[in-house]
């Protein structure tokens, strides 16, 4: 064994030059292979596996079933009597190279518990013949399955356990491009939306069909929710995110880019303590990659978050967020804590995790509470978990070097249990009376409360909606409240005396969901009375999280009244990001007159903290709008404003010059802003120009490359938009389609981006730049450090050049060079197919040194 070490311990050094092999480097790396020892990682039985596991203290670690009943675990779901729903991902990573991964060998299989032991000893293969099956939601008597590109409905009618129905819900759920990069997860939200990971729509089951609409992008493996139905989800290197408010909201206001509350980092450390080392990580390499005795330093795979939600554990473990980190044979355990409406994370152990194992093989990639209270761990079990197109030369050395090929087709599905308290009992709920359901929903376990409603929503028995009622407006479990409300929601059956008397209710968690819950009334003959006492708990009630809806809400609906309302909230606020923000996605088109009513008030000449960041939002929305009579408008507010009232003054303009895109780094290419063309000479803008304030003076000339009109020096008519041709429009056509199902997971459907993964197509000077070089970028991919609109972002750009045809990669290009007002040239096939042949052996992706050098 001492041999073996050594040999593998042994250095390596591998140069990649121009020609290397494996698509995952990057040109002129050194990848050194590790100088430490590393121990053999045999794979192991199920029996010897359970002695390498090292746990928090209180608890301890059960095998609840494992290979052959349970191959290649991806996913899992748990049906209202407690069987154990599986994806089984078996087609993933044959080998080094993937060959073989796009057989139809995916399964989801049915695991029982036949003798009440705690451990399946039952296996029932529901469907099969599926290729990288990666999502599963139980719903209406069946499943809904992902398979990309398609979401299947698949359903058992008689009785053998087998799906015999086959119903496609979506063709675009996802791509076969990358495992890592596509829709998966699933989850019944509690506002009875079923929402996915690194998806961009959400889905609504209906009596006999399905309701899409879009989303926001979330993650990358793995999501869940905590009790108020706020979703968490995670990348690769970001542990944790959440949305902190319904995303809906934020898609309101096209003139407002990037408004805060969802994709938020809820934890900074990154840091993990693996009990092993760690070389077999794909860029093991890389400094700061793995520490010094060879364990991973930071997350590299992190996926399948779980927001604990079962009353198994201690009740300080209750909301706290679980995340597998397989690269590192891990579970962290973190604790989250929510003040003024703002979640944020801390890890729970220093220097060490909560659950950790000295098996390299050991490869946790989900977490879930379970029916008995105890927390599910998924183990897909085996050597290889990077996937072929990541892959690097360092990491196809040790896979080879270190067998970590073989065997294949195992995995284990664990559980861990409090040694203070006993699991709970097996659900029986598909046999439960809708009356007993109702009773449920205030259950002390989130499984149970989640699958009650599920359950009365899709029965729609009209019988239990009185105890329902009841149960929203008098439950002394709030708990059980919420869920009563979103249930009445969900079968049709919220009526307004409910709504009203919830909102009397004191907890605020409660409350917000009544005030969500009242917009449809607000849109019908119910708005008087409605509205009113709305706007009353604006001034009445100061709690963050109820402001924070009363925001959003109150801009659901265009009337005096609710402006007021606004009104008051930014005067009571403002200090708060989250408001700030949820009022001005409600303000559409209404932003000018919003902030005249505000400068207008007394009370908003002195400055207090956030009002200026509130009057900055505004303007930029005014500015973005580029409707010249009212960026005229804007102007001349800015100039009325007072030595008194600098401040606002200041901010008006900070909004409009916001607007301008940063200055580019040495050789960059010249980002050209947007102009404003004016019908005449602006009198609020040469009125600035007389401020003295310097502050002011560098605004103005920041502002005057943004506008201009005639008889200003150097005004430009503007040029005439060349329109495309049918053909062109028929490429753009299909490239808007493309890009939704792909590029739209990362860089999002409205193009803005994504912090921590994607930066922005909208107005990028890489998009609206040289064509060769766009296409450069599609075919292979970026890396580094590249700067976007005078940001600088650590790009990983996956290539293209395999997954799409020239006339394919031709349709998207064109489609964000016209899209979003972009106005530049379309990209012919010719282009992509000349440039293919340019860089026809080029493997890897491009630096930002590299493309800028491309004419």
């Amino acid at each position: 064994m001492l041999l073996r070490i050594l040999l593998v311990a042994f250095l390596f050094v591998a140069f990649v030059p121009s020609g290397h092999a494996q698509q995952g480097d990057h040109r002129g790396e050194v990848q050194l292979q590790p100088t430490f020892p590393v121990p053999p990682a045999p794979p192991l039985t199920p029996e010897q596996a359970l002695k390498t596991f090292k746990l928090a203290p209180g608890f301890h670690i059960e095998l609840v079933a494992s290979e052959p009943l349970v191959e290649d675990p991806v996913m899992l779901a748990f049906d209202p009597e407690g069987r154990i729903w599986v994806v089984e991902m078996r087609g993933f990573m044959p080998n080094v190279d993937g060959q073989g991964e796009d057989q139809p060998v995916g399964r989801i299989v049915v695991l029982e518990d036949t003798d009440g032991d705690g451990k399946m000893d039952k296996s029932t293969v529901f469907a099969d013949g599926l290729v990288l099956p990666r999502a599963i939601a139980l719903v209406r008597g069946g499943a809904l399955v992902g398979e990309p590109p398609k979401l299947w409905f698949m359903r058992d009618t008689d009785g053998d356990g087998k799906a015999d129905e086959k119903i496609e819900v979506a063709k675009d759920y996802g791509s076969k491009l990358s495992p890592e990069h596509t829709a998966n997860g699933l989850i019944w939200g509690l506002d009875n939306w079923l929402y996915s990971a690194n998806y961009t729509f959400r889905f609504r089951s209906l009596e006999e069909d399905w309701k899409r609409e879009a989303t926001a992008f979330r993650g990358q493996w793995g999501i869940s929710q905590d009790d108020y139905g706020r979703l968490f989800f995670n990348s690769n290197q970001d542990q944790l995110r959440c949305d902190l408010v319904p995303s809906t909201y934020l898609f309101r206001n096209p003139n407002f880019r990037d408004p805060a509350g969802i994709n938020v980092q809820v934890i900074q450390d990154q840091s993990v303590w693996p009990i092993r080392v760690n070389p077999g990580v794909n860029r093991g390499y890389s400094k700061g990659q793995l520490r010094a005795n060879g364990t991973l330093a930071t997350f590299t795979a992190a996926c399948g978050p779980v927001i604990y939600r079962g009353d198994n554990f201690p009740a300080e473990f209750r909301g706290n967020a679980f995340v597998c980190e397989p690269a590192g044979n891990l579970v962290k355990r973190d604790i989250l804590t929510e003040k003024n409406a703002v979640i944020t994370g801390r890890r729970a152990y220093p220097n060490s995790e909560f659950l950790a194992s000295t098996d390299e093989r050991f490869r946790p990639v989900n977490a879930y509470t379970a029916p008995d209270g105890s927390l599910y761990v998924l183990d897909m079990y085996r050597g290889v978990v990077q996937h072929r197109i990541y892959v690097t030369t360092y990491l196809r050395k040790q896979i080879e070097s270190r067998s970590l090929e073989q065997p294949l087709h195992q995995g284990r599905i664990y559980r861990v249990v409090s040694d203070a308290t006993p699991r709970g009992a097996s659900p029986h709920l598909a046999r439960a009376s809708s009356a007993e359901l109702v009773k449920y929903l205030s259950h002390p376990n989130g499984w149970w409360r989640d699958t009650a409603q599920r359950l009365l929503v899709e029965r729609d028995d009209a019988v239990v909606v009185p105890a329902l009622q009841a149960k929203a407006v008098s439950d002394t479990n709030y708990l059980g409240s919420i869920h009563a409300l979103w249930t009445l929601e969900g079968m049709g059956a919220l009526d307004k005396a409910t709504v009203l008397e919830s909102l009397k209710i004191p907890n605020p968690k409660v409350k917000v969901m009544a005030i969500r819950l009242a917009e449809p009334f607000l849109k019908s003959g119910d708005k008087a009375e409605f509205l009113p006492r709305l706007v009353a708990l604006a001034g009445s009630d100061r709690d963050a999280d109820v402001q924070l809806q009363l925001a959003f809400t109150l801009g659901q609906v265009v009337d005096p009244l609710a402006e007021q309302g606004m009104l008051t909230i930014a005067g009571n606020s403002s200090a708060n990001l989250y408001v700030r923000d949820a009022l001005v996605s409600g303000l559409v088109v209404r932003e000018l007159e919003f902030l005249e009513q505000l400068l207008a008030d007394s009370e908003w000449r002195s400055l207090k903290p956030g009002r200026d960041e509130l009057v900055t939002s505004l303007a930029r929305c005014v500015f973005a709008e580029h409707k010249p009579r009212r960026v005229e408008q804007l102007l001349a507010l800015a100039a009325e404003q007072t030595p008194s009232t600098g401040w606002r003054r200041i901010a008006l303009l900070e909004g409009i010059a916001g607007t301008a895109p940063a200055k580019a780094r040495k050789r960059q290419q010249a980002i050209k802003p947007k102009v404003v063309r004016l019908p005449t000479e602006p009198a609020g803008f040469i009125a600035l120009h007389k401020v003295v304030d310097p502050n002011v003076r560098i605004l103005v000339e920041i502002i005057n490359e943004l506008i201009t009109w005639p008889g200003q020096p150097g005004y430009k008519p503007e040029p005439p938009v060349i329109p495309l041709t049918a053909k062109q429009q028929a490429l753009y056509d299909t490239g808007k389609i493309l890009f939704e199902t792909t590029c739209a997971q990362c860089h999002q459907p409205h193009g803005f981006g994504q912090e921590g993964l994607a930066p922005p197509l909208v107005d990028s000077e890489w998009v609206l730049g040289p064509d060769h070089r766009l296409v450069r970028i599609a075919l292979h991919g970026a890396h580094g450090a590249i700067n976007v609109k005078g940001r600088v972002y650590d790009m990983d750009m996956p290539a293209f050049n395999t997954a799409f045809t020239d006339e394919q990669l031709a349709a998207i290009l064109t489609y964000v060079r016209r899209s979003w007002d972009h106005t530049a040239a379309p990209v012919a096939p010719e282009t992509v197919k000349s440039v293919r042949a340019e860089t026809a052996n080029r493997e890897e992706a491009w630096s930002e040194s590299e493309l800028l050098k491309v004419p």
